[in-house]
């Protein structure tokens, strides 16, 4: 392909086919805030290099040195959109540089401007917007541009064509209509087709995943979610609950012949250890309601195998508008809504892990009936459900009802006698020198995982030689994090090693102690760097599967920030489920 357009004014340009018939652009502009450029374009992005002479190169204006800096090139990969600006103003150097300047050079000629990000020098995690303005005083040329640009950006994979949006007005302080209005500029420029739901209730969204057909979700690349983080529980507890077709976890009574331990602070938390043959592991009973591999919820091998099709090209995303949103402080590194836009509109992937959680029973005198929900970061008992509970009576105060809820159920001090049993694993995820490796973005850990399966295979002959331990007694808190769970109150999370998709859970088992102790723990939690398993009432169990009773008193359980309360019930892992528009955390 050859252009035999000449650019005017400001030089010459010329059209060069590689040998991947690519085409080649180079003509000269004025790029807004710098000057004369000659600009590049080949299949990688826009590079550009100054024309002007090296005594030329900046300006003095009134005094000052003006000696504007720009990036010599932007990928395509970091490129969401494009517009031609018609006939306007181009300036030589950036009044920001210079305020009181009157005399800096201004022209007028035809514009296009690239749409992209640079990462915040002060927060790296951070994408701020950038754009780039190119002048021309040949219309022609700055539209031919605009086209060749517009040709590469729709080769590059992965990018969503259509969206659905649920967008939560009263997420957080109120803010989730205000932060889609923020960020809708940047789905248009990136040609996103978007239709917008604004919830009037709550289960809307759900409710709404729920009833939409297979084919008429199939027209949309992925689900948006402007929220917080139960929010996009919601929607994803309505996809996945119509769609996910799995066995169950077993049920606490099919864990027999299982080691025990019970106990209580100060004496220290026991991590019950198997040891000798193999036939002293605990084995599942056949049970008839979904021992693991036995009975299952489904059977629907091609419902199974659409839902495999849905894995391959399907993604949600979450740009924030809730009180902690640790999902995407988890997955982008940064609780920021113009960086999970961009990661969306470019297409960004990472698998993250879903724990499937199976109530059996709601009281101790509740009939057996299998209910089934999914958490996408944490489930947590005692301490952690009795704040949400806590909380839901005062969702006036916004984000703030946390700390109250939390101090106030901080100073009541309660305690829950349960027995939990889970998988017990030696999986250690760790570098050569030893030192555990932290979930980053293009994270080993995560890319070598294989996706979409379950910690189990399901086989009777491995269930025979799973081991599972039991931990008994009275407890503050029981915990499962599925991902690290970063928030703005634990900037490590729960658990700093944590990550979003090697098909592990979490389980943190916080023993009665003194109260100055918890607090201590709590502290630890909140302090970067801190220790808060370093304490003798605290077990941590790096597992694939738990089971939970209670006795007596009950708490309830929070699941990723939504109430659920079980007398019984099991919770199982399930790798990389789901795909989320993210780049994983840089920091």
């Amino acid at each position: 392909m050859e252009r035999e357009q000449s650019c005017s004014a400001m030089g010459g340009g010329e059209s060069i086919p590689n040998h991947h018939q690519t085409l080649i652009l180079k003509s000269i502009f004025f790029l807004d805030g710098f000057g004369d450029v000659l600009l590049t374009s080949n299949s990688d992005g826009l590079f550009w290099e100054s024309v002007d002479s090296p005594e030329t190169d900046g300006s003095d204006c009134l005094g000052i040195k003006l000696a504007p800096e720009a990036p010599a090139e932007v990928k395509f990969s970091d490129v969401y959109g494009v517009e031609f600006d018609n006939f306007g103003v181009i300036r030589k150097s950036k009044l920001g540089i210079a305020p009181s300047c009157i005399l800096c050079d201004e022209y007028e000629m035809y514009r296009f401007t690239v749409y992209s990000f640079q990462r915040s020098k002060s927060q790296p995690a951070q994408w701020v917007l950038t754009t780039f303005t190119f002048g021309h005083e040949d219309q022609q040329t700055c539209q031919m541009w605009v086209n060749q640009i517009d040709a590469s950006l729709v080769l590059q994979d992965g990018r969503p064509k259509n969206l659905l949006v649920f967008v939560n007005p009263r997420s957080g302080k109120g803010i989730g209509s205000r932060t889609w209005e923020a960020v809708a500029p940047i789905f248009l420029r990136a040609k996103i087709n978007t239709k917008v739901i604004v919830t009037e209730r709550a289960n809307h969204a759900f409710d709404v995943m729920a009833t939409t057909s297979n084919k008429d979700l199939k027209m949309y690349d992925g689900i948006v979610a402007v929220g917080g983080d139960g929010f996009f529980n919601e929607i994803l507890n309505g996809f996945l609950l119509s769609r996910h077709l799995a066995h169950y976890p077993p049920t606490p009574s099919d864990i027999i012949d299982c080691r025990q331990t019970e106990g209580n602070y100060p004496n220290e938390a026991i991590n019950a250890i198997v040891n000798g043959s193999e036939d002293q592991a605990p084995l599942l009973s056949s049970a008839k309601h979904g021992g693991l591999g036995l009975s299952t919820s489904w059977n629907s091998t091609d419902h199974a195998s659409e839902f495999s099709a849905f894995h391959t090209w399907f993604r949600f995303g979450i740009i924030p508008a809730g009180s902690t949103d640790a999902i995407v402080m988890c997955s982008t590194g940064c609780r920021d809504p113009i960086t999970s836009t961009l990661q969306i509109v470019l297409g960004k992937r990472v698998h993250l892990d879903i724990a499937q959680v199976v109530r059996w029973k709601k009281t101790p005198t509740s009939k057996f009936d299998p209910c089934v929900r999914y958490a996408a970061s944490f489930a947590g008992y005692g301490f952690y459900g009795d704040v949400i509970a806590e909380s839901e009576k005062l969702r006036w105060m916004g984000p703030r009802r946390y700390d109250y809820a939390g101090t106030r159920v901080f100073l009541r001090h309660s305690s829950y006698e349960a027995e939990v049993a889970y998988v017990d694993t030696k999986s250690e995820d760790t570098n050569a020198n030893g030192k555990r490796v932290l979930c980053r973005s293009n994270c080993s850990i995560c890319n070598t995982r294989p996706h979409l399966q379950h910690s189990h295979t399901g086989s009777s002959s491995l269930q025979d030689e799973t081991r599972w331990l039991k931990s008994k007694g009275r407890f503050l808190s029981i915990g499962a994090a599925v991902i690290s769970c970063r928030n703005e109150k634990a900037p490590d999370g729960l658990v700093a090693d944590a990550h979003l998709s090697d098909g592990f859970l979490h389980l943190i088992l916080i023993r009665d102690c003194h109260h100055a102790l918890y607090l201590w723990h709590l502290t630890q939690l909140a302090r970067k760097g801190g220790n808060p398993m370093d304490f003798k009432f605290v077990e941590h169990h790096k597992t694939t599967a738990f089971t939970f009773t209670s006795f007596g008193d009950q708490s309830v359980w929070n699941l990723d920030g939504e109430l659920f309360e079980a007398h019984q019930l099991s919770a199982q892992v399930f790798r990389g489920l789901i795909s989320l528009f993210a780049s994983g955390p840089e920091v």
